[in-house]
């Protein structure tokens, strides 16, 4: 039977922390459903148009920030945190630094980090259950309209930085969240402080300056948005600040000062595999469709399909250096069945060596399949 006092509500919080724990994740907190902030803030962001084509940010009306709306009777949220830096930052900023890498960004690396959270918090449900018997709960990892980033910061996992990503004092910002929406009423830890302070530096490290000010990012100037979101042609004039950033972007996170405190994660699942942390632009731009498909099988960035996958990469080879290897590469691509991927690699070596684009190169990108 559930438990009835307020008593026992507040011992079992403290045993699903502990829980927590035991399934691999660095930290739980508890809020409850007022995200009424959140909803103004995300609003905002809506009516300014900074989605830019993720239309499933406005699709589910106000199901994202009221939390009763998405799953009936909920009056309680458990928020989890879990690690996932998979190597040092310094790692990270030498790839960055050699234009002939390939960048991609590091919570992409390993395994589907969707499929690894969403396993532990089943367990962790059904832990409540096997302790108080049935009750009203639905898991979330990225997989419905949820304010994850506000339930957490409510939680006191963090508070939400000037570059929109959670950030905690012991932990830096390499985390992954995820939620159990509940009708138990568990009692809500005290939200997290902002301490940011005057610190600007992922305002200014933001490579196409995308966060357009302290806690506002429009997501069509950003990296992550560019390479991955977008189904289209990358905006020409946005393609140089891309550099050889091909799926995503950690560059706010790298600057963080708070993100001298992160801790590699122990997950073997977030490890990189494939040597993505490590391949060139060319080996990764040589792969084929059925090649990315095997290389990315569970994956996150299976999602882009291969000719986003090429688009991206063609860009970060336009931004790197001449060579007769990447000339003969991108020329192969001019042949491509998709003109998306024709348009990219005809702008690459426009780039590079001044090379015109041909005719079947042009006016690329508005009706890609993905």
């Amino acid at each position: 039977m559930p438990p009835t006092a307020d008593a026992d509500f507040s011992q079992l919080a403290a045993q699903i922390r502990l829980w927590g724990q035991e399934l691999g994740f660095q930290q739980i907190g508890i809020s409850d459903t007022d995200l009424s902030c959140a909803e103004s803030h995300l609003q905002t962001w809506l009516a300014a148009g900074r989605q830019g084509e993720m239309q499933y940010m406005a699709a589910h009306g106000l199901k994202r920030s009221r939390p009763a709306l998405l799953q009936p009777d909920t009056r309680s949220i458990i928020s989890a945190r879990m690690d996932y830096l998979p190597q040092p930052a310094a790692a990270s900023r030498t790839v960055l630094a050699d234009s002939a890498a390939a960048f991609v960004s590091r919570y992409a690396l390993g395994r589907d980090y969707h499929k690894v959270l969403r396993q532990r918090l089943q367990k962790l449900a059904d832990k409540i259950a096997g302790e108080i018997g049935g009750f009203g709960y639905r898991a979330f990892v990225d997989s419905a309209p949820v304010l994850e980033k506000a339930i957490a910061e409510k939680a006191g996992l963090g508070w939400i930085g000037k570059h929109s990503n959670l950030l905690n004092r012991q932990a830096g910002s390499w985390f992954f969240l995820g939620e159990i929406y509940t009708d138990l009423p568990l009692p809500a830890d005290r939200p997290a402080s902002n301490h940011c302070g005057q610190c600007r530096a992922c305002l200014d490290i933001c490579p196409t300056r995308a966060i357009v000010a302290p806690y506002q990012v429009d997501a069509r100037r950003c990296i992550a948005y560019l390479t991955i979101e977008l189904q289209g042609s990358i905006p020409e004039a946005l393609r140089p600040l891309l550099g050889n950033r091909i799926y995503g972007c950690d560059d706010c996170q790298l600057v963080c000062p708070w993100n001298r405190f992160a801790r590699l994660s122990a997950e073997a699942d977030f490890r990189p595999r494939y040597q993505l942390d490590n391949s060139t632009l060319l080996t990764l731009f040589n792969w084929s469709e059925s090649v990315f498909l095997q290389q990315t099988e569970g994956s996150a960035i299976r999602r882009i399909g291969h000719q986003r996958w090429l688009r991206n990469i063609a860009v970060a080879l336009g931004n790197g250096s001449d060579s007769e290897a990447v000339r003969a590469a991108l020329r192969a691509a001019l042949r491509h069945d998709a003109e998306l991927v024709r348009e990219h690699a005809a702008w690459a070596l426009n780039r590079l060596c001044g090379e015109p684009a041909p005719p079947e190169a042009q006016g690329a990108g508005k009706n890609p399949r993905s």
